[in-house]
Parts: structure tokens; C-alpha cells; sequence
């Protein structure tokens, strides 16, 4: 681990207008932790004795269910605090961290989150906001799983992917980060042989393409037709 420098965090949209000093304020109780792909920032269940702010890389945030299923929560960008189980008082983490590229964050002791959110109220908005927007995405996915049939799912996790981590392409938008069939049946609640289908059938009309742990959104308004139910691939 090592020190951080403050223009490591000055232009992210979380500490827009703060001031040099409080800046520096902030770090002084942070380090810098790289994490390799592949590698586990934390497990469900573990102590949660930290908590994360993303500079660099791809998160993956998956769950458990008691019969053992694994869930893919979401996908955490460069930006976002995560690990944040302190203030809303759960003494062990909710769900697992899964480094999914190469990734470099910024580590704050769970202990200090009292501290940094008296002395910082724009850290608890923050902190609120991000947990505002990770229960209303959530919701949505509920509703989607129980209410739509697998294509739609799939149409509508792909643009999702597109739209918050998509890089444009020759040819479409590819989703910035490594992600596999399995990855998109865990997030939507389906199974590898479905969403294997469903891809291939979508490769097949040109809607998308993909390779090893890559794919790219090729007919993002078909695809969206797909999603909204107004369409077939």
C-alpha cells in the first residue's frame, strides 16, 4: 500500500468544489491497494473493516443465496465507493468483491466512517446517493426477473452494460470489461444454456458479437426494441 496523491481523486464527480485541503484531509487516513484481476477485494460475510473508493479497473459485486447460487449484483466502475457496509450498519459485507480487470482503489478504514462523514457532508450525500441508485437498480432487476421472459432480461442487462461501461467500436459499443454467457445468466437469472441461445441467435441477426469474455452491442435499437417487448431478434 502507499499514500495517495490528491489529484489521484480531484476530478472525480464525488469531490467536485471540495477544497485542496479537505482533500488532503480525506487521504490522510486512506492508502492506495492494487488488485489484481482475477484476485477477491472481500467475501460475503467477511468483517467489514474497510471500505473502497475505485480509481481504476472493474468490480464485480456478487451475492450467494442460501442454496448456494451465485448472484451477479453489479459491476462497479471506476469512481464508485463501494464496501460500504458501516453506515448502514452491518458489521460484516453484504455481498463479495470480485476484481474482474486489473484494479486500483483507494482503502479507508470502516472505524474512521464516523469521523470523515461528520467532518464531510457532501461523503455521506455521496454515500446515499450511491445507495439510492444501487436499491432503485435493484428493484428494477426484481421486477424484470419476475415479470419478463429471459430475452428481455438479457436485452435489457447488455444495454445497461452498453450504456454505463460501453466503449465505442468499429462496428457497435463493446462493454469495457471482461464478462462471459455465464456472468450475464447469473445476472439475470437464467441459466448458461439460455443465454447461450439467446446470444447466438442474436450473432446470427447481427444484433451482436462476441468472443472470449467480450461482447459488443451491435443494433442497440433493435436490442432495445427486444427489451421493451416490441421486438424479436
Amino acid at each position: 500500500m502507499s499514500r495517495v496523491d490528491r489529484s489521484a481523486i480531484a476530478g472525480l464527480k464525488t469531490f467536485a468544489g471540495w477544497s485542496p485541503d479537505d482533500l488532503d484531509a480525506l487521504l490522510a487516513l486512506a492508502r492506495s491497494m492494487r488488485f489484481p484481476g482475477g484476485s477477491t477485494v472481500f467475501d460475503q460475510g467477511a468483517p467489514a473493516s474497510s471500505f473502497y473508493l475505485l480509481l481504476h479497473g472493474y468490480i464485480q459485486a456478487h451475492k450467494l443465496t442460501p442454496d448456494g447460487q451465485q448472484v451477479i449484483i453489479r459491476y462497479i466502475e471506476p469512481g464508485e465507493l463501494f464496501g460500504i457496509a458501516k453506515p448502514i450498519h452491518q458489521a460484516t459485507y453484504p455481498a463479495s468483491a470480485k476484481v474482474i480487470a486489473d484494479s486500483v482503489a483507494l482503502v479507508w478504514p470502516s472505524a474512521a466512517w464516523p469521523e470523515l462523514a461528520a467532518k464531510f457532508p457532501a461523503l455521506s450525500e455521496s454515500m446515499l446517493q450511491a445507495l439510492g441508485n444501487r436499491l432503485a437498480e435493484a428493484n428494477t432487476r426484481v421486477l424484470e426477473m419476475s415479470t419478463e421472459a429471459a430475452e428481455r432480461r438479457v436485452a435489457h442487462a447488455l444495454l445497461r452494460l452498453a450504456e454505463r461501461s460501453g466503449r465505442d467500436v468499429e462496428g457497435g459499443v463493446e462493454i469495457a470489461f471482461p464478462i462471459t454467457r455465464q456472468d450475464l445468466a447469473e445476472m439475470t437469472g437464467t441459466t448458461l444454456f439460455t443465454v447461450s441461445r439467446i446470444l447466438s441467435a442474436w450473432e446470427n441477426d447481427g444484433l451482436v458479437a462476441s468472443g472470449r469474455r467480450r461482447i459488443v452491442v451491435r443494433e442497440a435499437g433493435r436490442l432495445s426494441a427486444i427489451a421493451e417487448g416490441d421486438g424479436e431478434a
